[in-house]
């Protein structure tokens, strides 16, 4: 029987398929073929010959696969060298460099994809040998494979290829689907003619090379270059959620960025293998909905509950860990942290050792000051996981709260250097010079913070308050303005501007600041005591106004939600005092002076109240007490003004003994926790200039 050969590489319409007598043996045919010049060759599938191979090679295939499920490498390179010795195929080249990969034999994968020159000739391997370079932290060799242009040709825009989701009419002649509480169409449309040209695989590889390249610059600390390499990555590919989800992780971008490069990106391009064309619009709008819960809490609230709650009841993910984690970090920023503490808690429970977790987990067990638990939680994790750094910012965290901040510093600079891109370690470090007054060194540290993270608003916020701290008014207006820019919903940064503006003595646009800012966490649906020192705050713009009635009504309604302090309560009385209602005034100093005695402003306007009332008492009518001139009663009344009296001095004199030195300011430092914020906003004390 006659065997048909096929040149290849070569054009049929040049060479056609041509006989041969029947060669005895596998060395006749290929003495044969040298002399007709060819290396390479293929049997036709009816050829005896090609038939076992083409078996052979389909159960070494199968073998090498098992072996790779079974994570049985060893075997998987063994069979894997024999196949490839038998085809020279680039596919099977390009598998045996991936089983060297996987087993951290980087030299060994390149060399595989060296020999075949794979590297020039196919995007995965080109891909596979730049990945090796980055695993051995050869970034400049990498950027010397990938290059360093962009394959932007491929980007195709959502404006372009989608139009915006419409409701669904009877004129529709697209599927509809399901999205939220309304239903909605997509319009499919064609790609462009670039992107048609290129393989669909191929573009999936270009893509993944954008996120390398964008791993190189952040090695390197070009952050600028790494975010527009990630974000092309996903405008390529909007399945390339590495790219995606480390432009989230590490805050490249600001809330408002994210929302508009959500809106940007082309999710009409994922394509289902499935008959029904509405599968492919349904997996679009599962893949934005997915994205939606990732970007930042501080805008689009109802958005991003929106599309939990779709995600929750149509595909079963209520209980999943990363839509848990998404609606605990909502929560956090309203200071909900005991809600978010428990979505945090119950995803442990299932999940003991998740670490994109723990940043959270630990922030809220710090606000609730939860010290046993932090402590068995650090234990667990440095004995179990010395390699994380979520390990030691637990042993950190445990330190700074217990105040004890060299040991907190310390553990915190551990978790950077095992990870100097670890936004967390970075902040704490910084708190930890905060909470000892150090405000040159912790500057130092948030400006690094700043650097690294340039999308959120935290680092310039922590800025601007340690410049507040050092009275630096100036510097500390434009950090602030700054993280306003950045995040315009969070009341922290407004209650922060209003400080600056109260010791600028720019009262209207102080008291204007402190109302925005209790406003926005009432939208953001805010827990109200996280709130208590904005309201005291305004209470203070107001008293400073000589709106005493409005004043005096809002320090009463920060006593109503809790904010039971001897500050408050002076002021309370300060406002009084200005009212000429001396005793009242009394009544609310000593109330302050209950919960801390030796409070040197309380017990300074104590006495001015207790001699207000006393001139008041002797002339005649006391406002709003009806005053009896009874001798004896005024004879009573005199005993009891000097025993009070003679308190109130012994208690200054203490109080001048034993205190440390105080004053007004804009509050102390954050005590929040790693790559979060604090729960409690700066309060401003009332002093002897402020009456």
């Amino acid at each position: 029987m006659d065997r048909v050969l096929l040149l290849p590489n070569l054009t049929r319409a040049r060479y056609r398929p041509f006989t041969h007598p029947p060669i005895n043996n596998t060395g006749e045919l290929v003495e044969h073929l040298k002399c007709l010049s060819l290396t390479k060759f293929d049997f036709h599938p009816t050829g005896t010959y090609a038939n076992k191979q083409f078996a052979m090679e389909k159960f070494l295939r199968v073998w090498r696969q098992d072996a790779l499920n079974k994570h049985q490498y060893d075997s998987a390179i063994f069979i894997g060298d024999k196949l490839l010795a038998l085809t020279n195929n680039d596919k099977d080249a390009f598998w045996l460099a991936q089983v060297h990969f996987s087993t951290g034999n980087y030299t060994r994968a390149q060399g595989f994809l060296s020999r075949q020159d794979l590297i020039s000739r196919n995007p995965s391997c080109k891909y596979l040998a730049a990945h090796c370079f980055i695993k051995q932290s050869k970034f400049d060799e990498a950027l010397a494979i990938l290059g360093e242009k962009n394959p932007t040709h491929l980007i195709t825009s959502s404006s372009n290829s989608r139009r915006k989701l419409q409701h669904a009419d009877g004129n529709s002649k697209n599927g509809s689907m399901r999205a939220g509480k309304g239903v909605y169409k997509l319009d499919r449309v064609d790609k462009s003619e670039e992107r048609e040209r290129e393989d669909a695989t191929n573009i999936k590889f270009e893509a993944a090379m954008c996120f390398l390249r964008g791993t190189c610059y952040a090695k390197l600390n070009a952050f600028d270059r790494a975010k527009e390499c990630y974000k092309d990555a996903v405008r390529i590919d909007v399945q390339c959620f590495e790219a995606f989800d480390q432009l989230m992780k590490n805050t490249l971008m600001s809330p408002d960025e994210e929302w508009a490069f959500l809106e940007s990106l082309d999710f009409d391009s994922i394509t289902v293998a499935d008959e029904n064309p509405s599968s492919s619009q349904e997996a679009a709008e599962f893949t934005k909905m997915i994205y939606t819960t990732r970007l930042s809490k501080y805008k689009n609230p109802a958005l991003f509950t929106a599309a939990t709650e779709t995600l929750s009841t149509h595909y079963n993910l209520a209980e999943n860990p990363d839509l848990l984690l998404s609606k605990a970090e909502l929560l956090f920023t309203q200071c909900r942290f005991s809600e978010a503490l428990g979505l945090t808690t119950s995803i442990l429970e299932s999940d003991k050792y998740n670490f994109s977790i723990y940043p959270l987990h630990l922030a809220c067990l710090h606000e609730l000051n939860q010290k046993n638990t932090l402590f068995l939680l650090s234990h667990d994790l440095a004995d179990n996981h010395p390699d994380e750094p979520c390990a030691w910012l637990a042993v950190g965290i445990y330190y700074l709260t217990i105040n004890k901040i060299a040991e907190a510093r310390r553990f915190f600079s551990k978790a950077s250097m095992m990870d100097p891109h670890f936004g967390p370690a970075w902040i704490g470090f910084a708190h930890t010079f905060a909470a000892e007054g150090e405000h040159d060194q912790a500057i130092s540290a948030y400006s690094t913070a700043a650097r690294l993270f340039q999308g959120t608003h935290l680092p310039q916020l922590f800025l601007g308050m340690q410049n507040l701290q050092l009275n630096n008014m100036t510097l500390a207006d434009e950090y602030l303005k700054t993280a306003y820019g950045l995040c315009r919903t969070d009341p922290l940064v407004l209650n922060e501007m209003g400080v600056v503006f109260y010791h600028q003595d720019h009262l209207k646009e102080a008291a204007d600041m402190f109302n925005q800012a209790l406003r926005v966490a009432d939208e953001i649906d805010s827990d109200p005591s996280a709130w208590i020192a904005t309201r005291a705050n305004l209470g203070h713009a107001y008293r400073r106004m000589d709106m005493l009635p409005e004043a005096l009504e809002t320090f009463k309604e920060v006593l109503r939600q809790g904010g039971r302090d001897a500050g408050v309560f002076s002021a309370k009385g300060l406002v009084l005092l200005q009212m000429g209602k001396g005793f009242e005034a009394v009544v609310a100093l000593h109330e302050a002076l209950a919960l801390n005695p030796q409070d040197p402003i309380a017990t300074d306007l104590l006495g001015k109240a207790l001699e207000s009332s006393s001139r008041v008492g002797i002339t005649g009518a006391m406002p709003g007490v009806g005053w009896v001139e009874d001798p004896e009663e005024e004879e009573r009344f005199e005993k009891l003004l000097t025993v009070r009296k003679r308190d109130a001095v012994r208690k200054v004199e203490q109080g001048r003994r034993g205190r440390a030195s105080g004053g007004s300011g804009s509050g102390g430092p954050s005590t929040g926790v790693p790559d979060r914020r604090r729960s409690e906003a700066s309060m401003m004390e009332v002093s002897d200039e402020d009456g």
